[in-house]
């Protein structure tokens, strides 16, 4: 892990509950302003986990990113001394950022155990380069088929393979049952 910033001993994560919407500018300012502020000595990394979220709209496919914690923004900070009392100036700093709601724990805010900070990484590191798709389907669904050589055909999910992104179908072809293999963007649940 030798990406990241390396921080004293003394440097904890906590969760910061925010405005929803307002996640990218809370991180965008932190990391900005904690070097004005003189405070990159308590604060080294702001994390915003999210993933690519791809759907299909009018026959186009479209991807967007989307927060994995929505509400949430993730900082690992210097916030209490080796007094255990909370340090003033980054601990205003960080509750006066415009679009944060306070500290997850309110007043004395306990940090993140190991655990969950490698949680959320583990889910950073499964979304990065991968898009999920925004409708998740079942073996045995019915599906109609939006693009390729089978467009407008329906056929029935019997294989789905999440790490390609791909789903197997059977296609009715003149009375016979074919196998085609299809992106999850291919395809639209039947909506009754």
């Amino acid at each position: 892990m030798s990406n990241q910033t390396t921080a004293p001993a003394g440097a904890q994560w906590f969760a910061l509950h925010t405005l929803s919407g307002q996640e990218n500018k809370v991180k965008a300012y932190i990391e900005k302003f904690k070097k004005v502020e003189e405070l990159d000595d308590s604060i080294f990394e702001v994390l915003l986990p999210t993933e690519v979220v791809s759907e299909v709209k009018n026959g186009k496919k479209s991807t967007k990113t989307r927060k994995l914690y929505p509400g949430y923004v993730f900082i690992q900070m210097c916030l209490y001394g080796e007094d255990k009392k909370v340090i003033n100036k980054p601990w205003y700093f960080v509750k006066e950022v415009a679009g944060v709601i306070g500290f997850v724990g309110g007043d004395a805010p306990a940090a993140l155990r190991q655990s969950e900070i490698d949680e959320i990484r583990a889910r950073i590191e499964a979304a990065n380069g991968k898009e999920v798709p925004k409708v998740q389907y079942a073996v045995g669904e019915e599906v109609k088929i939006t693009d390729g050589a089978f467009t407008n055909l329906t056929g029935r999910i019997d294989e789905i393979d999440p790490d390609r992104g791909k789903l197997k179908i059977s296609v009715s072809i003149f009375g016979r049952f074919t196998p085609v293999e299809l992106e999850y963007w291919q395809v639209q649940r039947i909506t009754e």
